[in-house]
């Protein structure tokens, strides 16, 4: 996996290797190399997202104070 790649293009690279899995016959082998190229995108893209999050959490604000919140929560309407 490039150093530089993109959170997209990783993602792009996920889904074509599942379509890879669910719709070709690999030899076991080849199934397993592909499976652990997958984890490895799935790992970076998760990161990456786990960054985006914090980054997030941070710009929030309440009374003119940064306070960490999780984005989820913050955007909740009940």
């Amino acid at each position: 996996m490039p150093k530089k790649m993109t959170f997209e293009a990783a993602l792009a690279k996920l889904e074509e290797i599942t379509r890879e899995l669910e719709d070709s016959e690999l030899s076991l082998d080849a199934a397993l190399q592909k499976f652990d190229e997958g984890v490895k995108l799935a790992g970076f893209c998760n990161g990456r997202l786990d960054e985006a999050q914090k980054k997030v959490d941070i710009l929030l604000k309440k009374n003119n104070v940064l306070t960490p919140e999780p984005f989820g929560e913050a955007n909740d309407v009940e």
